[in-house]
C-alpha cells in the first residue's frame, strides 16, 4: 500500500497538518489513539470516515518521517 493514497496535506484544511485524505482527521490524532493502545479497528470505529487502511497509512507516514529526520534522545 502507498500511504500517499490515504494522507493529504492542504494548507486550507486543518492548518496544513497531514490528514486522512477527504477528512479533517489529523494523522497525529490517529497516531495518538494508537499510542494510547487502541487497535486500528477501534480507531476506524471511532472515526467512521477513516478506514483501517488509512490507519495503517498513518503509521507508514510516521515511519517515513522518522527516517527523514532523527530526533535526538536524552539530555
Amino acid at each position: 500500500m502507498d500511504w500517499r493514497e490515504h494522507i493529504s496535506v492542504d494548507p486550507n484544511v486543518c492548518h496544513g497538518q497531514a490528514c486522512i485524505a477527504g477528512t479533517r482527521v489529523a494523522v497525529s490524532v490517529i497516531l495518538d489513539n494508537l499510542a494510547a493502545g487502541q487497535t486500528a479497528e477501534e480507531v476506524a470505529e471511532s472515526y467512521p470516515s477513516v478506514s483501517t487502511e488509512a490507519v495503517t497509512a498513518s503509521l507508514q507516514y510516521a515511519a517515513e518521517l522518522a527516517r527523514e529526520r532523527p530526533v535526538p534522545l536524552g539530555a
